[in-house]
């Protein structure tokens, strides 16, 4: 990315792909969500939610879907008794691995440096 702009349209344009971005991972929990997806490669609604610290089922069922939507997550059911469903990331979702690595760099750096100052 450039540093420098000749305009604010400009400007506003080469940061729309990031824009786009911070859409699609927005809030606390679509992270952890995929994070947890890429650890187990796939699990059921139950492992999510235990596994994600704190995310109500409503909060982590809207995410799924929204993560679907954004065709990161696939959703598999499988007819048993009772139902079983298993979520897992799509080929797609596999290309922000490197996002989630580099996040997960940048925070263990993070912590050091804040906590160290303590």
């Amino acid at each position: 990315m450039e540093k420098r702009y000749k305009t604010p349209k400009e400007c506003l344009g080469k940061l729309m792909p990031v824009r786009d971005t911070l859409d699609i991972f927005q809030g606390k929990w679509k992270i952890q969500i995929i994070s947890v997806l890429m650890y187990y490669d796939e699990c059921s609604f139950k492992l999510l939610k235990e596994s994600v610290k704190g995310i109500t089922s409503k909060m982590l069922s809207k995410e799924l879907k929204e993560l679907e939507v954004n065709q990161l997550v696939e959703r598999e059911v499988i007819d048993t008794r009772p139902v079983t469903i298993r979520y897992r990331i799509t080929p797609y979702g596999e290309s922000s691995r490197d996002i989630i690595i580099a996040l997960y760099n940048w925070g263990v750096e993070h912590r050091k440096k804040i906590i160290g100052k303590k």
